[in-house]
């Protein structure tokens, strides 16, 4: 039997949701199955605002989650209410038995679900405090409930309890008995709902490892096994966990780290010690990276090797920092003064963020340049099992290195080649002196504002990146579903793709000839292989989480090609419903999916 079933488990900020979240996914994880798991915090401090832990656990690999939960976890009412809706039919809602306060009207779960959800009210407070002496470990209690309910074995969400808790031994003995509560109350429960587990199907590689990883964990174990020696970062949500990872793995490495005073001197730093011949990464977020452009224009015109992670929030401005957007495209590709080319890459799943988190310091030497790997709160802050290789699959030097000089001979650091990438000598080289300067320069780097060194210079800069498109070991971007002529094509970039990519399935389960597209390398961008997909469609959907279509707008200043631009700014993922109702639509197959 295949598993695809979805929790969502909803409480206050305090109550703790996250850590259940946490504690579920990694046992089932644990267990063999494939999960997709997206926390959503509050902006608020501690004790205020809603928390979600939702993930999708399933035996055959999904791509994104799901608009409608198989099971609703309450632990406080009042954020959970307005989600009793999002409950499938047939579900189960979980949810605090009595109140030891009086209530409003309509205050409590069970006066909100619908006539085709089933409800399971628990005494999840009393078996707190009968099994622990404390209301603190209800979290745990309703995770015995769920283990019980669902035939789950004990075994791994002990392991679990165990790994969570290893540091605080009273903790981890009273999340032990309020899981036991639990699962013993869930034994004297008649299961009402259609919510099984099959077996999970293992399909791990010989020599491979499979591990629950975020997407920002994802960036910070690929930039460890591309050999990441130094580190500038000034926090900032959602990036900042990538900067807190690094601080503790990397002086194990041999790597440097330093928490700079903003971004300003986060980005000046890179690219000091990318000139310097390091392997040199900052994190940040749309704020920090608007700090950032004049610096990433020095990186452009000094040819300097330098990493950036951006990931994405709502903005403008502070606007939403706990909320995803995809809204940094046009400031990640174009921002900066002057002609100043730089390669952009996004991932659209977590296995994607190890991967380019790793290549990007490839990219970065190879070809002599900033390098910017652009993810949001959606990609950070979600978790996938991946499956990691047994061996990184990163080069550990791509920098191209000058021969040696004939007699007299100066070191042209920015000499103009065929295929515009220079020999790089790193400062200090015996007979390699050079100057890099933020001026306009000849080859030799000295300064030189001539009409035809800015025009052969500017011309250097932006062809070397042409090259990137032919990247090893590198998806720039990858067709899924029907071949040859389609009736819709979806193209998407970043997190939303696996929305795209579960619709597109959908759709095609409806007869319709569908295909899609993901697009990784955003700049430069792949005119060649868009083109010819965009060509096999009648009609094309660009679906993308920001108001103007940064994404279409980009696509279409390469491929003059009309598109059908689907936007949100809700501050949350896409829904799967709406890119299958557009691609109905596109179709023409409206009335069909209303019969049906």
């Amino acid at each position: 039997m295949a598993t695809d079933i979805q929790i969502s488990i909803v409480g206050s900020a305090g109550d703790g949701t996250i850590a259940a979240g946490e504690i579920l996914r990694g046992a089932l994880a644990g267990m063999g199955y494939k999960v997709i798991s997206f926390d959503v915090y509050p902006p608020e401090i501690r004790g205020f605002g809603k928390c979600i832990a939702r993930m999708r656990i399933t035996t055959e690999q999904a791509y994104s989650l799901k608009h409608k939960s198989d099971v609703l976890v309450s632990l406080d009412d009042s954020h959970a209410i307005p989600h009793a809706d999002e409950v499938r039919e047939c579900g189960a809602v979980i949810y605090e038995r009595g109140s030891i306060v009086q209530l409003p009207e309509g205050g409590h779960m069970s006066a909100h679900i619908g006539p085709g959800q089933l409800p399971y009210p628990v005494p999840i407070r009393e078996l707190s405090e009968k099994s622990t002496g404390a209301n603190r470990s209800r979290n745990i209690v309703v995770l015995g409930f769920l283990a019980g309910l669902l035939k789950l074995p004990a075994e791994a969400f002990q392991k679990a309890i165990a790994k969570k808790f290893k540091r605080k031994a009273a903790a981890a003995e009273a999340g032990e008995a309020a899981f036991r509560a639990g699962q013993d109350f869930a034994a004297q429960t008649f299961k009402l709902d259609d919510v099984l587990f099959g077996p999970p199907v293992s399909t791990v590689v010989a020599g491979a490892t499979v591990e629950m990883i975020s997407g920002n964990a994802a960036i910070v174990r690929g930039a460890l096994d591309a050999g990441i020696d130094t580190f500038f970062g000034y926090p900032i949500t959602p990036a900042t966990s990538i900067m807190e990872r690094l601080a503790t793995e990397m002086p194990k490495r041999g790597g440097r780290l330093l928490q700079t005073e903003d971004e300003i001197a986060a980005i000046s730093a890179v690219v000091g010690a990318g000139f310097a011949g390091a392997r040199a990464a900052t994190s940040t977020s749309g704020p920090g990276l608007s700090l950032m452009a004049e610096m990433l224009g020095m990186g452009v015109i000094g040819e300097v090797p330098s990493v950036v992670f951006v990931s994405q929030r709502g903005g403008p401005s502070t606007g939403m920092p706990t909320k995803t957007e995809q809204s940094d495209l046009h400031m990640a590709v174009y921002g900066g003064h002057g002609d100043a080319p730089r390669i952009v890459i996004a991932p659209t799943n977590v296995d994607g963020c190890y991967r380019c988190g790793g290549k990007a310091f490839e990219m970065a030497e190879a070809y002599q340049t900033p390098v910017i790997v652009l993810i949001d709160l959606y990609l950070s802050n979600r978790y996938e099992t991946v499956v990691f290789p047994s061996r990184p699959p990163f080069e550990a030097d791509t920098n191209r290195k000058p021969g040696k000089l004939a007699a007299g001979a100066q070191y042209k650091r920015f000499a103009l080649t065929a295929d515009h990438i220079s020999p790089r000598a790193i400062p200090g080289e015996k007979g390699n002196m050079h100057v890099v300067t933020g001026l306009e320069h000849n080859e030799l780097g000295r300064p030189n504002d001539s009409a035809e060194m800015h025009e052969a210079m500017s011309r250097k800069r932006h062809e070397k990146l042409k090259a990137a498109l032919r990247h090893p070991d590198f998806t720039h971007f990858k067709r899924f579903g029907d071949e040859g002529p389609v009736d819709v094509g979806v193209i998407s970039w970043g997190s939303t793709f696996g929305e795209c990519l579960e619709a597109m399935i959908k759709a095609r389960g409806e007869g319709i000839r569908c295909a899609a597209m993901k697009v990784v390398m955003l700049s430069p961008f792949p005119t060649h292989g868009v083109t010819a997909f965009m060509t096999d469609c009648k009609q094309v959907l660009v679906p993308e989480l920001n108001y103007q279509g940064q994404f279409a707008n980009l696509l279409q200043a390469n491929v003059a090609r009309p598109v059908t631009r689907l936007n949100r700014v809700s501050g949350e993922p896409m829904k799967v419903e709406d890119i299958l109702d557009e691609i109905r639509r596109l179709a023409g197959r409206k009335a069909a999916q209303k019969a049906a």
